[in-house]
């Protein structure tokens, strides 16, 4: 389902600007400095309506989360939990997954985020997949060595998918699981999770340790494979 479009949107925009980075190419290898008294950085791409996002935040203060959403209409909603949760550890940016290394420095972060991505089905569509290896190459410079991807999807065929560009990289895995709340909740939920759980849908996650991989020719520059409007609605 599309996005309904927000009313009053921009204005909604301008109340949240203390929580929205609209410039994010500046702030590469500075992200810190938005929350000093926070000891890890982690980005979460495709963040919807920022459950997810605001409950991590609240429940993690040592943690600078930066939440990436290319639907305004949706991170506006993101962004307005933020405020009325008075966040001072979370920030908004518009921001393509293929622009990531314009945006963070080398070893940057300590972890990365992945929800529900648009899993592209379509077998020519595969570099779009934010867990083809072509992103993965740009993930694997910006997180630091050892630093991890959090990776959740209910859809199972992009779950097998990643799971063998994770190994083909070389990245180590752990806790993979093909149904999370087998045996009842587990962790910070999506809204699109929640649905699904309560639907007796299997979520499958797992968490991947990153060393860097340099650039090669190996792998085509991945084209934008972030969650679409009509998917910005899910978490």
């Amino acid at each position: 389902m599309r996005m309904r479009k927000k009313p009053n949107l921009v204005p909604r925009m301008e109340r949240c600007k203390q929580w929205w980075i609209q410039k994010p190419e500046t702030m590469q290898g500075t992200w810190r400095s938005l929350a000093p008294q926070c000891s890890k950085l982690w980005v979460e791409v495709g963040c919807g309506k920022g459950r997810f996002t605001v409950e991590t935040a609240a429940a993690n203060p040592d943690m600078l989360l930066i939440a990436v959403e290319r639907c305004a209409d949706a991170m506006v909603v993101a962004m307005e939990k933020a405020s009325a949760m008075g966040l001072s550890n979370v920030f908004f940016v518009d921001m393509d997954a293929a622009r990531i290394e314009e945006c963070f420095a080398t070893g940057e972060m300590d972890g990365l985020f992945l929800n529900f991505s648009d899993p592209w089905p379509r077998k020519k569509n595969a570099k779009r997949r934010l867990t083809h290896r072509g992103f993965l190459e740009r993930y694997s410079r910006v997180v630091r060595e050892g630093g991890q991807i959090h990776f959740k999807t209910d859809n199972r065929d992009l779950f097998a998918f990643s799971l063998e560009e994770f190994e083909a990289m070389g990245f180590p895995m752990e806790n993979v699981t093909w149904n999370l709340h087998e045996h009842g909740p587990v962790g910070i939920m999506t809204d699109y999770e929640e649905k699904f759980y309560q639907l007796g849908t299997p979520i499958h996650r797992c968490e991947v340790t990153l060393h860097p991989i340099a650039p090669s020719k190996l792998y085509d520059s991945p084209e934008s494979g972030e969650n679409s409007p009509a998917e910005a609605d899910s978490n």
